[in-house]
């Protein structure tokens, strides 16, 4: 990657700047304290999923910090990470796939794939001697913003059948899972935890590793999630639900991993009479996740010289920038009273798909992240 220039801030160079296009401003520090929190506090392999932003800067700054196993979900994430390393390790954890991805994934050395039916198990058929297999299990636990276990999984009656016939191929035999995401209730990973131990003992097969996915909620609103509490209670759940033949323990964070690490820079293009504002990014860009989860309340706004707008907030309906009606906030977002027009708004923990989903709608979108010291 080309050197480039370290700002202290974003409001540091906004204000050299002026910038009239919506900014991703990237804290590779912020980046790497995250990924050294989660090698250390996790007892067991940190793969980060490469869909929560698949950007070149945050695969090396992660594999800098020391992740070296990834989570892709396509042969473009595969050829993302072998660009920047040859013997990364990759878990095609996507239990969909075509044979022309299958065949890509054998050629760039993939040895871990899921399944959550006997057909998807079918057309593996030929993979490596050695090669994992894990079982995606999927129950109707609640606690995420939204539930992964509608598109993908099995329930636990299905997935003994299937880890049997993973041990009788003589592939080694994993269980993983997904609490849904934005996800900061420990006890949605200990019902999980409890039910795959329970798959197993039906099953008669001893687990190699036990993949607890993602789902780690990122800071949106309020106090910081728990993080710590979360792996404490993974790993107690673990000791008490497999005793002696706990598996290895494996994770994919993907949102909280990357989030925190951007800050997401929009400014304001209009303020009409009523109080609602243009700004020049929105749903099409990088606040798509806004449709599904809401925006949060990690907002600031501050003047093109970087004064800070501290008069008290009111409720204010935000419109995108392109042509399309649809393109508005769900919902009124509390903004300062005294903000005008050419002030930016800034949203914090913006690392996650704010970049991946952007489609350049209208000529809108998000482009090259700025580098930062601090978000």
């Amino acid at each position: 990657m080309r050197d480039t220039p370290i700002w202290a801030d974003p409001v540091s160079h906004l204000i050299r700047h002026h910038p009239d296009t919506v900014q991703l401003y990237f804290s590779p520090s912020v980046l790497q304290a995250t990924a050294r929190r989660f090698l250390k506090g996790f007892n067991g392999l940190v793969t980060y999923a490469v869909k929560a932003n698949a950007g070149e800067e945050v695969l090396a700054n992660l594999l800098s910090a020391g992740i070296t196993a990834f989570d892709v979900a396509s042969p473009r994430e595969m050829y993302a990470i072998r660009a920047l390393s040859p013997d990364a390790v990759l878990h095609y954890n996507n239990p969909v796939r075509s044979a022309d991805e299958i065949a890509v994934a054998k050629a760039l050395g993939v040895r871990s794939f899921s399944v959550d039916c006997d057909h998807e198990l079918d057309k593996l058929s030929g993979i490596a001697e050695g090669s994992e297999i894990t079982v995606r299990l999927a129950l109707p636990v609640p606690g995420a913003a939204y539930d992964f276990g509608e598109k993908f999984g099995t329930d636990p009656d299905h997935a003994v059948a299937l880890l049997r016939r993973v041990a009788g191929l003589g592939l080694i035999p994993s269980i993983t899972f997904h609490p849904g995401t934005q996800c900061a209730d420990p006890r949605a990973w200990g019902a999980y935890i409890a039910a795959a131990a329970d798959v197993a003992k039906r099953a008669g097969v001893t687990l190699a590793r036990l993949n607890v996915g993602g789902g780690f909620a990122a800071h949106r609103s309020g106090q910081a999630p728990d993080i710590k509490a979360i792996f404490s209670h993974i790993q107690s759940q673990v000791r008490q639900c497999f005793g002696d033949q706990a598996p290895a323990l494996v994770c994919e964070p993907g949102r909280a991993m990357v989030a925190e690490a951007f800050t997401l820079a929009t400014r304001i293009k209009a303020l009409r009479v009523d109080g609602a504002i243009f700004l020049n990014d929105g749903i099409y860009g990088g606040l798509t996740e806004a449709r599904d989860m809401g925006v949060g309340d990690r907002i600031t706004v501050v003047s093109p010289s970087g004064q800070a707008r501290q008069a008290t907030a009111r409720a204010r309906i935000v419109f995108g920038p392109t042509c399309d009606s649809l393109d508005r906030l769900p919902d009124p977002v509390p903004l300062p009273g005294d903000l005008v027009e050419g002030d930016y708004v800034l949203f914090a923990g913006m690392g996650a798909y704010s970049r991946s989903l952007t489609t350049g709608f209208n000529g809108y979108g998000v482009g090259t992240p700025v580098t930062v010291a601090a978000v």
